[in-house]
């Protein structure tokens, strides 16, 4: 068995080190701190079980109430806080999703750092530098991106969206704990257009409806 070249360990740190930099840079922390608070003291007065499937990313996760529901034969763990981009579950992933120790970790999240000037490589990095804290210390985990969804309201960043989409889906692709589950696609039209009965008025956050498709593409990844 050959053994690794210092220089290559050296050269895979470096790398490691400037995807969490890169995320941090942009993770507004203080932010979301009372939030994630909030968590931490719902799991000292009753610790989550260890092992459940967790979500995690921003509000289209937050406003999933029905999750439980939804996805009854298994266990689940909402971590969702709405309005936070991926370099914020980036940055709190020691806190909202390495503690329960989870089989499975879905992400939702993307739509607010395109919509707030990132680019679809930015987005890339932001993933790559959130598998690379996961499974650094829970290399076992299994990591499922949703894609990013195409929100009415933010049609000027579909171009943004579809690109961010291919990239990740690319990603996941070159490591099998990784899946890319598609969610957007099913919720357009026969003629590829968004439809806006599936959201609410503000036409970014979604009806019951549109978790219902969120849910029947995702249970087949999600079997006990």
């Amino acid at each position: 068995m050959r053994s690794v070249p210092f220089l290559t360990l050296i050269v895979r740190s470096l790398i490691t080190s400037a995807l969490f930099l890169s995320a941090s840079i942009f993770a507004t922390p203080e932010k979301w701190a009372a939030e994630i608070d909030k968590f931490t003291q719902a799991d000292a007065i009753k610790a989550p079980a260890k092992g459940a499937v967790v979500f995690v990313g921003s509000s289209s996760i937050r406003k999933w109430t029905s999750l439980a529901a939804d996805f009854s034969s298994i266990t689940t763990l909402n971590r969702g806080f709405g309005g936070s981009e991926l370099s914020d579950s980036v940055f709190y992933a020691d806190r909202v999703v390495i503690p329960y120790v989870p089989r499975t970790v879905v992400v939702y999240a993307g739509e607010n750092d395109l919509q707030a000037g990132k680019s679809a490589e930015a987005l890339l990095a932001d993933f790559q530098a959130f598998c690379t804290k996961i499974h650094t210390a829970l290399p076992k985990t299994k990591i499922i991106f949703l894609a990013v969804k195409e929100s009415p309201s933010r049609a000027k960043i579909r171009d943004k969206v579809l690109l961010a989409n291919k990239l990740i889906a690319a990603e996941c692709a070159k490591d099998p704990r990784r899946a890319f589950v598609d969610v957007a696609t099913p919720m357009l039209d026969a003629a590829g257009k968004t439809r806006p009965e599936l959201f609410l008025a503000d036409q970014l956050h979604m009806q019951p409806t549109g978790y219902a498709i969120w849910t029947k593409v995702l249970g087949a990844h999600l079997k006990p």
